[in-house]
């Protein structure tokens, strides 16, 4: 029931990403793009989280209904 750690990995490194681009576009001024790209790591970041729960949770739906 473990996580797979290329999800871990790919979310750690999608986070590194807009950090630094955030970083960088706040450097340039550009503190609106800098809000929507952080805007826009944080969505994906959070629809990848989703499906991982959604796994969960249909794991523990056949754990207690004894489904196979």
């Amino acid at each position: 029931m473990g996580i797979d750690m290329n999800t871990i990995f790919q979310i750690a490194g999608i986070g590194i990403v807009v950090a630094f681009l955030v970083t960088v576009l706040e450097q340039m001024g550009k503190k609106d793009y800098a809000n929507w790209v952080t805007l826009i790591g944080f969505i994906y970041i959070l629809f990848m989280v989703a499906s991982i729960v959604e796994n969960l949770f249909q794991k523990i739906k056949s754990v207690f209904l004894f489904q196979g």
